[in-house]
């Protein structure tokens, strides 16, 4: 089995992220983020190194409310794929999450199996109360969109399934 290391992001990995980033994009699996939007989030980022040092790995974990957070932009490149990379980063984000005191964490998918795995499950309309939505709907970021299924944002999440685990 081949080795590799996850470790919180640096900024120095922004560009690196990008780039494995990219064909995922140019796929329609994952949505292009801009080079500012990823050096803003650096902190919530973890990325997965192989023994050479090569990114072959990250994902995310976004704060979405006291109790609630997002694994996002969660991707593995291709050639490290089912070797425990994906795994270790989504146990990595759990981590953080617990850290943070979040005791549930959305996601928004195409790979409903590996997270079912992980202990998500496929969530409806509502997740939130009315008090806890009336909030989230006021936030610029598109992934809280996301959770709440707005209209907007629908073109972006066809084909997507909506999930949600309880740490």
């Amino acid at each position: 089995m081949a080795e590799f290391t996850v470790r919180p992001a640096r900024t120095r990995d922004i560009r690196r992220i990008q780039a494995l980033l990219e064909p995922f994009v140019q796929r329609r699996i994952l949505l292009g983020k801009d080079l500012v939007v990823l050096y803003e989030a650096t902190q919530q980022f973890l990325v997965a190194e192989d023994a050479g040092g090569e990114l072959i790995g990250c994902g995310a974990l976004h704060v979405m409310w006291e109790d609630l957070g997002e694994v996002r932009t969660l991707l593995v490149a291709d050639g490290w794929l089912r070797h425990g990379v994906g795994r270790a980063l989504v146990e990595g984000l759990e981590e953080n999450a617990r850290t943070l005191g979040l005791s549930r964490l959305f996601c928004l998918t195409f790979e409903v199996d590996f997270f079912t795995r992980r202990g998500f499950e496929p969530i409806g309309e509502q997740v939130v109360d009315p008090d806890v939505y009336s909030q989230l709907i006021r936030s610029p970021d598109e992934g809280v969109a996301e959770f709440l299924d707005l209209a907007h944002v629908k073109p972006n999440t066809l084909g997507n399934t909506r999930m949600i685990k309880r740490l």
